[in-house]
């Protein structure tokens, strides 16, 4: 089952190229605002699902195409994104040490929306494609054997990042958290469909141009891992994401104008735009082409403020 918000938040479930809404058949879920439903379905979706079948084969639809999607999860309440959790294709000699950060959930936007570039010393603005995990039910401690069990299901995400930022150090906070820097969407793949996640194949395309191409069967720390290490630091929720890292070989720079698209095999397609008001410039590499030149992985800024000449 696909989930996903659409319009003003109107809760669908994706049915061929159309979605029927279905925010009616859960209605009675307590929630403050329709942004907040999704996490209550999740919570009970036990008790809903055979509801939503029904409704869904029953409900005519509209096509995808006339409505615009929101992202599945407008307010989760914690976001753990994995740190260099993978191989970069089997390059590394061994596995990095397991480590995460969180990002605000004010970061999040969804697809079709756009990603603004803050004015800020950034060395380089990049995305990293990411597939992300949707908690199902109250996470913690869990065990590594027991921790699929958790997963509601599975989402695409791009883990926005302003690199460099002054001072040199512990800089997380200040690079992931920037507003807009959450993509996420287009929306919710429940876990059932998904049987092998850590067979994924993962690209991201800036301009129709493929940059990044990886499987998640490149993970450093599979999924039952990820789970076990971010429940043992604090308690996950339903609706709670964490994004599972990427191969940073294909990063490569964010800058206005910019369409970035997304799709992960079986999940779906994130699509968005990038605004940069600075009109800010880097060459269009890769790291993994810079380092096959011999060069520092980062590309520097070519033009526009901050630019260092």
């Amino acid at each position: 089952m696909k989930i996903m918000y659409f319009d003003d938040f109107r809760l669908g479930i994706v049915k061929g190229d159309s979605v029927v809404d279905v925010t009616d058949v859960v209605k009675d879920i307590p929630h403050l605002s329709r942004e907040d439903l999704m996490a209550g379905l999740i919570e009970r979706f036990d008790a809903y699902k055979a509801k939503l079948e029904s409704a869904t084969a029953a409900g005519k639809g509209v096509p995808l195409s006339s409505v615009r999607i929101r992202p599945p999860l407008p307010r989760p309440r914690n976001i753990d994104c994995m740190a260099v959790n993978y191989m970069e294709d089997g390059t590394l000699p061994a596995p990095p040490a397991i480590n995460a950060f969180l990002k605000s959930p004010n970061a999040i936007i969804g697809n079709g929306d756009t990603m603004v570039l803050p004015d800020v010393p950034a060395t380089v603005f990049e995305g990293e494609a990411e597939l992300a995990l949707v908690i199902g039910k109250k996470a913690s401690n869990v065990k590594a054997a027991d921790a699929m069990g958790y997963i509601f299901g599975y989402t695409c995400f791009i883990d926005g990042s302003a690199r460099g930022l002054p001072p040199a150090g512990n800089v997380f906070y200040q690079m992931k958290s920037r507003e807009t820097f959450a993509p996420v969407g287009p929306w919710i793949v429940t876990a059932d469909e998904i049987p092998d996640p850590d067979n994924l194949q993962i690209k991201l395309s800036n301009n129709g141009v493929v940059k990044q191409n990886f499987n998640t069967s490149d993970m450093a720390h599979k999924i039952p891992r990820c789970i076990e290490f971010v429940s043992a630091v604090h308690t996950l929720l339903p609706g709670d994401l964490i994004p599972t890292g990427t191969n940073h070989r294909g990063l490569n720079p964010f800058m206005d104008g910019d369409k970035i698209e997304l799709e992960i095999e079986k999940v779906g397609k994130l699509t968005i735009n990038i605004r940069d008001e600075l009109k800010r410039t880097w060459a269009r590499e890769t790291r993994l082409e810079r380092q096959q030149k011999g060069q520092e992985p980062i590309t520097p800024q070519l033009s526009g403020r901050h630019a260092k000449v």
